[in-house]
């Protein structure tokens, strides 16, 4: 399976913004983007035109690596999307966070993307009961997705009891039963990170 091997501080600082690629490290006084804010490589701190076509092109690449995911996948999810009922980047953002190591992420299963991701691959996580090592897999409303019965004594796990989480209105995780729920669809307004989709749509529609 085709994986990232980039440096994980080396995409934020190309992409101008933190994508919490290293989890707490990003919200500490260790994060690279504080330390040097300019573009990596030799001529990383000379001052460059932007092409519009540059424009649309960063915009994709930064969703890309804020979830992971590789171009197939990523052009997938667009095709999805434009079949789809409503606004074609709305549906794509939509599509791409109810992935399950995303959502894992968001009820702060794990510390970042990367690290959940590994959690579904070793088969840690339980959809509707069911166990399930496919981080793209999708979500649906009604799910419950809950860390594996003979997993939960993993000290990794034994750390999130009785903690509390703050994450989207579209999902809900109890810390004691180590098990969550989807609630709901989520929406444009649910996604945090700092994204024109419409960019990235143009790009695609050339």
């Amino acid at each position: 399976m085709a994986k990232l091997l980039r440096p994980d501080c080396r995409q934020c600082r190309r992409e101008g913004c933190k994508l919490f690629l290293k989890g707490d490290r990003c919200t500490s006084k260790k994060c690279s983007l504080e330390k040097r804010p300019t573009l990596p490589g030799q001529h990383g701190a000379a001052r460059k035109r932007v092409t519009e076509y540059g424009l649309q092109l960063r915009e994709k690449q930064k969703v890309k690596r804020a979830y992971g995911i590789l171009e197939k996948q990523f052009r997938k999810y667009y095709e999805e999307a434009e079949r789809m009922k409503g606004v074609t980047g709305e549906n794509m953002l939509s599509l791409i966070e109810r992935r399950l190591d995303n959502v894992v992420y968001r009820m702060g299963i794990g510390a970042s993307r990367s690290e959940c991701r590994q959690i579904v691959n070793h088969g840690h996580i339980t959809v509707n009961g069911k166990r399930v090592n496919i981080p793209s897999y999708i979500v649906k409303v009604g799910d419950v997705i809950a860390i594996k019965e003979n997993k939960r004594d993993l000290e990794m796990f034994k750390e999130l009891k009785g903690m509390k989480i703050i994450m989207p209105k579209w999902l809900e995780f109890n810390s004691d039963k180590l098990e969550g729920k989807i609630l709901a669809l989520p929406v444009r307004e649910d996604i945090d990170l700092n994204i024109k989709e419409h960019l990235i749509i143009e790009l695609y529609s050339r």
